[in-house]
């Protein structure tokens, strides 16, 4: 009986065993992408933001001294703080439009389908081409101009440059998020809605009351995307103003910062450097963000 016990139980330890060594073998491959290409590069940057390094590789042993040219240097603070102003103003703009979409799809009306695609299509178009045409639209002599009776260049004045880039963003990845919404609104039990229809709910106290808060694990995984993107802004910002960050570097911010240090400069153990600053300031806000809303996320 004992015998019978223990090869039972040393089947029991056999089985699950082969049982892990799967599961870790369906991870391998997508830990190895992940360490490659994400964690690899973070590590080296690092390591190189500690050198004066150019072209030909690592010149001199620097220590701390690029971080501490990096906590003195007006242009990067200048370029921290204009992505900060995009990034309060993108953000909430995106998930309000986001989500007025999201419930616009969800409702039951005609040609749903279609209006699902419309609004998602221009997040699957081209940035650098939609960027292009605005440059078309927004110039001085452009379609908005003709039709407002102005003769303002959008991208070319620095009150209205990074403005009008917040703008194009929040139109272009608004249908991104809008699928984020659109998963959580269908994640929501329909009884909660036939209830509040028997006490005679109107369709905002509804939406206000029932599905807005339902929506908070929504809402958090939204915030951290929509934050997260805004942070690495780059492409707009590259495109209207030809690489400079102008005019008045109202439009540099801290990826284009970053690209200009690296390629025009030459100065890559530099650029490691504003790079790892970047990473800490989108880790501390994702942070900050998980510990103020997460917690709905786990609720």
């Amino acid at each position: 009986m004992a015998a019978t016990a223990r090869r039972q139980q040393n089947t029991l330890s056999s089985a699950r065993l082969r049982e892990a060594l799967v599961g870790y073998a369906f991870i391998a491959v997508p830990m190895g992408i992940f360490f490659v290409f994400f964690i690899y590069p973070l590590l080296y940057s690092l390591y190189i933001s500690r050198y004066d390094w150019g072209v030909f590789g690592k010149i001199e042993t620097v220590g701390w001294a690029n971080y501490q040219e990096l906590w003195h240097d007006e242009i990067f603070w200048r370029s921290i703080k204009t992505t900060l102003k995009y990034t309060v103003v993108v953000v909430p703009l995106e998930m309000a439009l986001a989500l007025s979409l999201a419930v616009i799809v969800n409702a039951g009306i005609r040609g749903r389908s279609f209006f699902r695609s419309a609004f998602y299509f221009p997040s699957l178009a081209s940035s650098a081409a939609i960027t292009a045409i605005a440059i078309y639209i927004l110039s001085a002599d452009g379609l908005l101009n003709a039709i407002i009776g102005g003769d303002r260049s959008w991208f070319g004045d620095s009150d209205t440059a990074l403005w009008s880039i917040a703008g194009l963003n929040v139109w272009t990845t608004s249908g991104t998020m809008m699928l984020f919404y659109l998963a959580a609104l269908q994640a929501i039990p329909t009884d909660v809605y036939e209830a509040a229809a028997m006490d005679g709910a109107k369709t905002w106290r509804t939406f206000w009351k029932i599905t807005f808060p339902l929506l908070k694990p929504g809402h958090f995984f939204v915030s951290v995307v929509a934050v997260i993107g805004a942070l690495q802004v780059f492409d707009q910002a590259f495109i209207v103003s030809n690489g400079s960050g102008g005019p008045s570097y109202s439009t540099l911010t801290a990826v284009l910062y970053l690209y200009r240090t690296a390629i025009n400069d030459v100065r890559f153990g530099y650029a490691a450097t504003i790079g790892i600053a970047l990473f800490v300031l989108i880790f501390t806000l994702t942070l900050i963000q998980r510990l103020l809303f997460g917690k709905a996320e786990t609720a």
